[in-house]
């Protein structure tokens, strides 16, 4: 394997590399940084954790002139999460070489985008949303762009920004340098591979080459009432090892944290919902070893970077094996051991088999034993049930009416044979009683003629 040197990278980034502790090239990187340093469009698919950030931003930062004050490069990400991570390590490179860049995402003030736009920037990383939004006030322009990175293709596909990427793509001049990584290459990116880049140089990393084997699979099969237990014996059994656990939606996410919260398991949740800020808290939480557990949606699959993940648990099947790759590519990342556990009741074993077969694994699934004298975890506790009191003997039990029993008492009229009065009648005048006057005399009660 060749070294930073050998790649003909200057001295002051193969220091910058060595300050980050970073040694020697991964494959995608030592085939990759030669291609994209000789002005070739690239196309570099890989698994996740391979080093794909590197192989792009290395030669990014040697090749843009510092002395021109405008957008120069631009790497589009399909999450916030991976454009702070990208923007993070292109700042520690671009520092060396005396290049500025901005990050545009969606979450956080136009003002403070737009200042630093207008300050000079050269390089430029965000989401496509966030990009389209500033094309479209005018505060951004790309029409001196030389190189476009599309990082994570395959994830941008699956969540709906095709059409504003190569919308973003057309405003850019045709002599730009191009470059699409991705994990898994469907249409979509073969046909954005054939619009917009130029005789690409193919770079295709095995997952034996990337290190994508130091993952151990486990696939168990449990029924509906166990899966929150056999959850629960898996974080007991991690041994102190951080944990990254995705559902489907961001309801289910949410009712999982709270559940394991109640159960003693210090989590955090991550999803769509939650504000940029929160979102940065729990991340940060998680890196620090404050918070061991994290339960995420798909989200967190896109491009998250954080060392030392012990496992990855699916607790519920992704919808497409894709995200299946991108979910257990958080463990084991850049050559270290990390394990993949995924629950499957028995009616998701099927769509399990053709996802596997689809990826080229194989994996045996097991069935998880629970410990006997292990207690089940409550997951929904059910309504009480109020029972019934014994009916004294000497008492008939209540019997509802019924509804032609349920009638209003007859009034008098009713009961004495009469017509009943109705509502609108007029009372005949009759004679009314006498009473006794103040002379002594009786007195008829009838109203004066």
């Amino acid at each position: 394997m060749p070294s930073f040197q050998d790649l003909l990278l200057q001295a002051s980034t193969c220091n910058t590399l060595a300050r980050m502790g970073i040694t020697e090239p991964t494959p995608i990187q030592a085939q990759a940084i030669p291609a994209l340093l000789g002005g070739h469009d690239l196309v570099g698919q890989s698994a996740t954790g391979s080093g794909k950030t590197l192989a792009y931003s290395l030669p990014l930062v040697e090749r843009l002139a510092k002395e021109k004050r405008v957008v120069q490069a631009l790497v589009l990400v399909p999450t916030r999460e991976l454009a702070v991570q990208v923007n993070t390590v292109l700042s520690k490179l671009a520092g060396s070489r005396k290049l500025s860049t901005t990050l545009l995402v969606g979450g956080r003030p136009y003002g403070s985008q737009i200042s630093s736009l207008r300050y000079g920037a050269q390089i430029v990383v965000g989401t496509p949303g966030r990009i389209m939004d500033h094309l479209e006030r005018g505060s951004l322009s790309l029409s001196q762009l030389r190189i476009c990175v599309l990082d994570e293709a395959d994830q941008m596909l699956d969540s709906g920004f095709a059409p504003v990427i190569e919308e973003i793509l057309a405003t850019t001049p045709e002599t730009r340098q191009m470059a699409l990584f991705s994990a898994t290459m469907p249409e979509w990116v073969a046909k954005i591979q054939r619009k917009f880049l130029k005789d690409p140089v193919q770079v295709l990393i095995t997952p034996a080459q990337s290190g994508q084997s130091t993952i151990e699979q486990i696939a168990y099969q449990v029924s509906q009432e166990q899966k929150m237990a056999a959850l629960c014996t898996l974080l007991q059994s991690s041994e102190g090892g951080s944990s990254l656990i995705f559902g489907k939606t961001k309801h289910g996410v949410e009712r999982l944290g709270k559940q394991l919260n109640k159960l003693g398991f210090a989590v955090g949740t991550l999803h769509g919902d939650k504000s940029q800020r929160a979102r940065e808290k729990v991340l940060s939480s998680f890196r620090q070893g404050e918070v061991q557990t994290l339960l995420a949606t798909n989200v967190a699959a896109r491009g998250l970077d954080i060392k030392g993940i012990h496992q990855v648990i699916n607790y519920e099947l992704p919808e497409s094996s894709e995200l299946f790759t991108h979910r257990i590519g958080r463990t084991g990342r850049m050559g270290q051991q990390g394990k993949a556990i995924t629950l499957l009741v028995p009616a998701d074993v099927p769509r399990w088999r053709r996802m596997a077969r689809s990826l080229g694994q194989k994996v045996v699934l097991q069935r998880f034993m629970l410990q006997d004298e292990q207690p089940l975890p409550p997951v929904e506790q059910p309504e009480p049930v109020q029972e019934e009191l014994p009916v004294p003997q000497d008492r008939k039990p209540f019997v509802r009416a019924r509804r032609t029993e349920m009638r209003k008492p007859l009034r008098r009229e009713q009961a004495a044979g009469q017509r009943p009065f109705m509502k609108g009648d007029r009372r005949k005048a009759g004679k009314r009683p006498a009473f006794l006057a103040s002379d002594g005399s009786r007195r008829s009660a009838s109203p004066r003629a």
